[in-house]
């Protein structure tokens, strides 16, 4: 097997569900903590010209975006998994909510963490309406489920999981959601599971 080499951000929810991944399936990798100077650089922009992590390497293939590098990890290393079905409607509902967490996940609680933690230049008040309409739907779809899209954890679960788990860095209050909190616990309890570094909440989080 080659080298697998992950350029990342601890504090990345990105990074972070590729990193649980990795993990997850027992695969080595070498890690490489990219900064934002570092994004900027020639030698990361041929890896990925949008200066964004992670990047995965692993020999000749070079793949950016974090989907599509969990996508690719299955593929290659672990395709008969639970993590990607091969029935057409379970593949179709995992990838309904890989669309989730590039969305509405991203652009809800993860937009609202990256303004309230790292003073990213985006619209607070759109994060909070984003996460106010996501959050409801996704406590009603896993009153009766276990997981998101079968009955075991799969892509889906990793790609939306760091950013709300991570909601109350954006000032995101979790406590109303009983069965999100309940879907926390079990990704939390997978072999391989690792948490993002803890960031100092918010000032509204806190009160």
């Amino acid at each position: 097997m080659s080298t697998i080499t992950l350029y990342a951000l601890p504090v990345s929810g990105h990074s972070h569900r590729v990193e649980l991944l990795l993990r997850m399936l027992d695969l080595p990798y070498d890690y490489v903590s990219v900064d934002n100077q570092m994004r900027k650089n020639n030698e990361f922009q041929q890896l990925n010209p949008w200066g964004q992590v992670p990047v995965l390497v692993d020999g000749e293939q070079v793949i950016a975006d974090s989907n599509a590098i969990m996508v690719y990890l299955i593929k290659r290393y672990a395709p008969a998994s639970h993590w990607l079905p091969q029935d057409a409607v379970e593949a179709a509902q995992t990838q309904q909510w890989l669309g989730k967490a590039a969305g509405e996940v991203r652009y809800g609680p993860g937009s609202a963490r990256l303004i309230k933690q790292f003073g990213v230049a985006e619209n607070y008040s759109s994060a909070l309406a984003v996460t106010h309409r996501l959050l409801p739907h996704l406590e009603q779809h896993l009153g009766s489920r276990q997981f998101l899209a079968t009955a075991q954890p799969t892509l889906a679960d990793l790609a939306c999981y760091s950013y709300i788990a991570a909601a109350p860095e954006g000032g995101i209050d979790l406590q109303p959601y009983p069965a999100i909190r309940q879907w926390l616990a079990r990704i939390e309890k997978l072999p391989g599971f690792f948490s993002m570094p803890p960031l100092p909440l918010p000032d509204s989080a806190q009160e």
